[in-house]
């Protein structure tokens, strides 16, 4: 199907894994095992030339695929990278191959629903087959046990809890950290110019769903002005508003609104990861130090300057101020 395990993980380029990983299920074997195999089929339409290259591919057999598709009630199209690491491992085409996403292009001609599954250890450009899906499940390099827990969460028997943990890229030069800089996205600009700065962004660090909803009320910051000594204490309330127990993650985030060099568009300053039965509210409380926010300067010392801040949970948003400038002669704060 795909490799569950990246390079370094039995051998050094991941190659031939699978004869050393057996005894572990592949995911169509997981999903043979959670829903009969009598009710699985498997056509892979396009795989790798193990003989070759990470990247090589064998001529792809498209045509078998969508035969296979047509009698099937739901498409699962599992996409992505053979193992690599390292030099051989690099790559200049962002793009998830051509031949893959011709793959999806057909199938989603069947009109059959598609669940798309990304095995990959890094992210591979989809922007023109997401649309065609219903649902996209990213498994990244999950292991030995990675086929049981998609089979698992595809069957509803667990809930998808997971965040993103980078930015995943729409464009092949949008290549942006969460953290980039308020001066790197800007409005459109009129004009004969037609500037646009705006970051381009399959899926944002953090985002993530799940079989329920949460919400998220009453975000308080115990003190609103502050100085670099104070330990600020910010607590927000969490409530599962849908029908399934689930886990989320609750992301603390702060911008600094104005600074001496160009400050971060927001950076993640705490999380924490909360279970909740269907209707259940809980207060999350994070313990947010004011050294914390400060930045390296011009002059490669930690600074916290006076000024307004935000704390960020969800939509939730609260200003703060720092009264007081510090500079911090040692290098570590």
């Amino acid at each position: 199907m795909r490799c569950l395990n990246g390079g370094w993980s039995y051998t050094w380029q991941g190659s031939k894994a699978e004869d050393l990983a057996e005894q572990y299920n592949t995911i169509y074997e997981a999903l043979c095992n959670k829903y009969g195999q009598e009710n699985i089929i498997l056509e892979q339409g396009v795989t790798y030339n193990e003989n070759g290259a990470y990247y090589d591919e064998n001529k792809p057999e498209i045509e078998k695929a969508v035969a296979a598709a047509a009698q099937a009630d739901v498409i699962i199209a599992c996409i992505g990278e053979n193992s690599y690491c390292e030099t051989p491992g690099n790559l200049t085409d962002l793009w998830l191959s051509t031949n893959q996403r011709n793959l999806v292009k057909e199938l989603a001609k069947t009109g059959k629903p598609i669940i798309l599954v990304l095995n990959e250890g890094r992210p591979r450009l989809i922007a023109d087959i997401e649309p065609l899906a219903k649902a996209v499940v990213d498994i990244l390099l999950p292991g030995n046990y990675g086929g049981d827990a998609l089979a698992n969460l595809l069957a509803g028997d667990a809930n998808f809890s997971a965040k993103m943990p980078y930015t995943y890229p729409r464009e092949i030069n949008s290549l942006a950290n969460y953290d980039y800089k308020v001066s790197e996205e800007v409005g459109t600009m009129s004009g004969a110019y037609n500037y646009d700065a705006k970051v381009s962004l399959q899926w944002p660090f953090g985002y993530g769903m799940s079989y329920t909803t949460f919400e998220y009320s009453n975000l308080r910051v115990d003190k609103t002005r502050f100085d670099a000594n104070d330990v600020l204490t910010v607590t927000v309330d969490v409530k599962n508003t849908g029908n399934r127990v689930g886990k989320e993650s609750v992301l603390l985030y702060t911008s600094d609104l104005i600074a001496s060099m160009v400050p971060d568009n927001k950076r993640l300053r705490a999380f924490d990861k909360v279970e909740l039965q269907p209707g259940e509210t809980r207060t999350v409380t994070f313990s947010l130090p004011a050294k914390s926010m400060a930045f390296v300067g011009f002059d490669g010392k930690w600074t916290l300057e006076e000024g307004d801040f935000v704390v960020k949970i969800g939509r939730l948003t609260q200003t703060i101020e720092c009264t007081k400038t510090k500079v911090w002669e040692e290098p570590n704060i």
